[in-house]
């Protein structure tokens, strides 16, 4: 199983980044699947989870409004759009993937190992 995420780096607040997570090993399309970060100290947060059929989706209170979760099953992708980025979005950003049904913020079976995001001036 690999999930690898790519689409991380600096931008300035205000700006907007693109998140890839590339799936590999397990049936994608079966799998509920999620994004969490991670900031410096901090503990691992739930961002945003999408269902097997990309229909129904979560956010967390934190970046509703400013991020979207989508999938490609044909591609085995998963993105995050993040707009309007603050400082305090800058983390370790990392895709997850749930044997599951519903959308769910823990309880994930597979890890990816991270993209950076630095929101800064």
């Amino acid at each position: 199983v690999q999930l690898v995420e790519s689409g991380g780096g600096l931008v300035q607040p205000g700006g907007s980044l693109r998140l890839s997570c590339v799936a590999s090993g397990f049936s994608f399309s079966t799998y509920v699947m999620g994004w969490f970060r991670q900031a410096p100290g901090k503990e691992r947060e739930f961002v945003a989870s999408i269902t097997r059929g990309g229909i129904n989706t979560l956010y967390a209170d934190s970046v509703k409004g400013r991020v979207t979760i989508s999938r490609d099953n044909a591609k085995n992708t998963l993105y995050l759009q993040m707009n309007n980025l603050k400082p305090e979005d800058t983390a370790v950003y990392h895709c997850a993937a749930r044997n599951g049904i519903r959308l769910a913020t823990s309880e994930y079976d597979f890890w990816g190992q991270g993209t950076q995001v630095t929101v800064s001036s």
